[in-house]
C-alpha cells in the first residue's frame, strides 16, 4: 500500500510525525507531504502560498524517527497537497491518505472547515481511501497530547480502511488520555464541541475566538460520545448532487 501522510497543523507538527510512524510500522509504503507552515480552517481549499505564479514550492525536511521516509513541506494547504499527491507530485499516486493527527476534535458538521479532514476528503475523489484523525486535546490546553494513544486507535482501522471500496473516508477522533478502548461509530452534531465566536472592535477589524459549545449535545453523536472518553468514527461523503431537493 502507498501511503500519504498529510495534515494541517504544518510539516514540523509532532501529530503528523507520530502518525507516519505508525504507518510505517504497519508497514506501509509511506511519503510525507504536509503544508510548510500551519494551515488550520483551510478545508478542502487549494491554495498555494506563492501568490500568482500558482508555482508550489517544496523543500524537503529531515524528521528523527523517520529515516528513510520521504518528508516534503509543502507550501499550499493541505487540500492542495492531497490534489498533487493524487497527481504523482510526491511518487506514485497513494492509495490511502491519512491526515493528522490534528490538534483538537474535529466533530459534527464544522468538519466541513477541517483542513484535516479536507485533504481526506480531495483524496476520496480522486480514489484514494482516506482517514482523518484528530486527537481531542482541550480548547487551550495543549501541553500534554497523548499522540501514541491516537496512533493506537487510529492502527485499528489501517486493514479495514485499506479493505473499503476507492474514495471511501472516515473521520475519527480521539480522547486525550493514556489509552482508549475502540472507536464507536458515531453521527455528525449539528455543530461540533467548539464553536467560533466573532467580536467588533471598532476598529474596522473582527475578533475571532473559539469556544466551547454549552448546552447538551445530541445523545450517540460524534461530539457526545467523544465527551463522554470514547473514540468515534464517522463515515463521511464528499460533495454530491441532492436528488430529493425540490425547487
Amino acid at each position: 500500500m502507498r501511503i500519504l501522510v498529510t495534515n494541517d497543523d504544518g510539516v514540523e507538527s509532532p501529530g503528523l510525525h507520530a502518525l507516519a510512524r505508525g504507518a510505517r510500522a504497519h508497514g506501509w509504503d509511506v511519503v510525507v507531504a504536509a503544508p510548510a507552515q500551519e494551515a488550520s480552517g483551510t478545508s478542502a481549499g487549494l491554495t498555494a502560498a506563492a501568490g500568482d505564479t500558482r508555482r508550489v514550492a517544496v523543500e524537503r525536511r529531515d524528521v528523527p524517527g523517520l529515516d528513510g521516509v520521504p518528508v516534503h513541506a509543502v507550501a499550499a494547504h493541505p487540500g492542495l497537497i492531497a490534489l498533487l499527491a493524487a497527481q504523482g507530485a510526491f511518487g506514485d499516486p497513494p492509495d490511502v491518505v491519512l491526515s493528522g493527527i490534528n490538534l483538537g476534535a474535529n466533530t459534527g458538521r464544522a468538519v466541513l472547515h477541517s483542513g484535516t479532514v479536507g485533504a481526506a476528503l480531495t483524496a476520496s475523489l480522486h480514489g484514494a481511501r482516506a482517514l482523518a484523525v484528530s486527537l481531542d486535546v482541550e480548547l487551550g490546553d495543549e501541553t500534554d497530547p497523548h499522540w501514541d494513544t491516537a496512533v493506537a486507535v487510529a492502527a485499528g482501522l489501517f486493514d479495514r480502511l485499506a479493505a473499503l471500496p476507492a474514495g471511501s473516508v472516515l473521520n475519527l477522533n480521539v480522547p486525550n488520555r493514556p489509552d482508549a478502548g475502540p472507536p464507536r461509530r458515531a453521527g455528525l452534531a449539528e455543530f461540533g464541541a467548539v464553536q467560533g465566536r466573532i467580536e467588533d472592535t471598532g476598529d474596522g477589524t473582527i475578533a475571532l475566538s473559539a469556544v466551547l459549545v454549552e448546552g447538551e449535545l445530541p445523545p450517540g453523536s460524534d461530539a457526545a460520545l467523544l465527551a463522554e472518553g470514547h473514540p468515534t468514527v464517522t463515515a463521511l461523503r464528499s460533495v454530491t448532487e441532492d436528488p430529493d431537493l425540490v425547487w
